[in-house]
């Protein structure tokens, strides 16, 4: 959520950015510095009933210590009391006005970020490796997969409908492994904290990272009796671990990262790819959540696509980031990098990981600050990144990994983990 301050004092720098995302938000600003404006006028004029009321409170209480007559006074503080409980009123809805408001413009765009329409616009920053090439035909993941008999989308879809899969035998003990793997990396060797959160969360935790009011309900799974959602991304649970809290200076920054399954109703949007795994309605992956100070942000930025970087180096597919231009970046993001694997099946890349630098938009609506070595209460900067999610890299892995012979090469990171199996053969 912007900050109501900077909207009042820099309205126009606040639409001119706004305008680079090219959605109309900055229309709403002039309705938000108006509902701003009516609302002080409204909280001045209570002040100062109420500093009135004060005044001859004790006027009237002079004037009975003395036995003398007090109604006129009475009277007229009647009145008062009563337009003061108006102008209260007047108030609180004009806060839930204003917030609500709040709540739905998105963030400012980094000014490093460059202005662009959609994905056609967002600059390469660099790639690592080489596109692999192959002495025979390349396979998609749905044929490798279920010549195997790792994959079954048929079965799948009869238990649950389209968009979801089924993982069996070797292929189920793959998608452990590459969960484990990424785990033991993010908590071995670049120093983040293991947690495994709740898979349901409540409103307010979807309001804190931004998921709600902005975006329709109708692309989360909402349980119809309870006010709790199933997590579209780990980022939702882990970035709540501290609403509503203080936290110390020698804490940040805070690195945090967490297994959790995925649901999203978006994924099976008509249009988009729906054969094999590309786009599922469940998924898992494992997610980077960091607290940061302001002023070291956006270095942890740098580190942790760093972080998401060295889970395809260390299985050798190759890859390419991309800077997100502002007409393609989150509701909440203020800068974001996507780190895209290449699937020689799909003869495309495929974006494994998303990390962004939300600077205080998230805080500001969790309510999430620590006390500066100047005793001054400041809001965190939160940022986060898929480190990776899966199923796309388990799509990028089995296509880099064929053999002309039907089986799948197992990279060495995962063959302690799938019990010293080193390919995945054809019955």
């Amino acid at each position: 959520m912007l900050d109501i301050k900077l909207i009042r004092e820099k309205p126009d720098f606040v639409r001119e950015r706004l305008a680079t995302r090219g959605r109309g938000d900055e229309a709403r600003i002039t309705e938000i510095a108006a509902l701003d404006e009516q609302r002080r006028k409204l909280v001045s004029e209570g002040d100062n009933l109420k500093a009135q009321r004060n005044t001859v409170s004790k006027e009237i209480g002079a004037l009975k210590s003395k036995g003398q007559d007090a109604s006129a006074q009475m009277a007229a503080m009647k009145q008062v009391g009563e337009r003061i409980t108006s102008l209260d009123a007047e108030v609180a809805g004009l806060d839930e006005k204003l917030q609500q408001t709040l709540l739905r413009i998105p963030n400012l765009p980094h000014e490093s970020v460059m202005v662009g329409k959609d994905a056609g616009d967002n600059p390469e920053v660099r790639r690592w490796g080489d596109v692999p090439k192959f002495a025979f035909p390349v396979k998609p993941h749905w044929d490798i997969g279920e010549q195997l008999d790792i994959l079954d989308f048929a079965r799948a879809t009869k238990m649950s409908g389209s968009g979801f899969i089924l993982y069996k035998g070797m292929g189920a003990r793959l998608e452990r492994a590459l969960i484990n793997f990424l785990l033991d990396l993010h908590t071995s060797q670049h120093g983040y904290t293991e947690i495994f959160p709740p898979f349901m969360v409540n409103r307010q935790a979807m309001i804190g990272t931004g998921q709600l009011p902005k975006f329709d309900e109708d692309n989360m799974y909402r349980l119809r009796d309870d006010e709790l959602y199933m997590v579209p991304t780990a980022e939702v649970p882990i970035t709540n671990i501290h609403r509503e809290e203080i936290l110390k200076e020698a804490q940040l920054p805070i690195y945090y990262c967490a297994y959790t399954p995925c649901f999203r109703r978006e994924a099976g949007a008509a249009g988009k790819e729906t054969r094999g795994m590309i786009r599922v309605h469940q998924f898992d992956k494992v997610e980077l959540v960091k607290f940061a100070k302001p002023e070291s942000s956006y270095d942890e930025l740098e580190k942790l696509v760093a972080n998401a970087e060295k889970v395809l180096q260390l299985l050798g597919l190759h890859y390419r980031i991309v800077l997100l231009c502002s007409g393609d970046m989150g509701n909440a993001s203020a800068k974001t990098y996507d780190i895209e694997v290449w699937a020689p099946g799909q003869n495309a890349y495929l974006e494994v990981s998303s990390c962004s630098n939300y600077e205080e938009f998230q805080a500001r609506r969790a309510n999430i600050k620590f006390k500066d070595a100047a005793g001054k209460n400041r809001f965190v900067h939160t940022l986060n990144g898929s480190g990776t999610a899966l199923a796309r890299l388990y799509v990028a892995l089995l296509e880099t990994y064929q053999q002309a012979d039907g089986s799948v090469k197992i990279p060495e990171p995962l063959v302690s983990y799938m019990g010293g199996l080193r390919e995945i053969r054809p019955a």
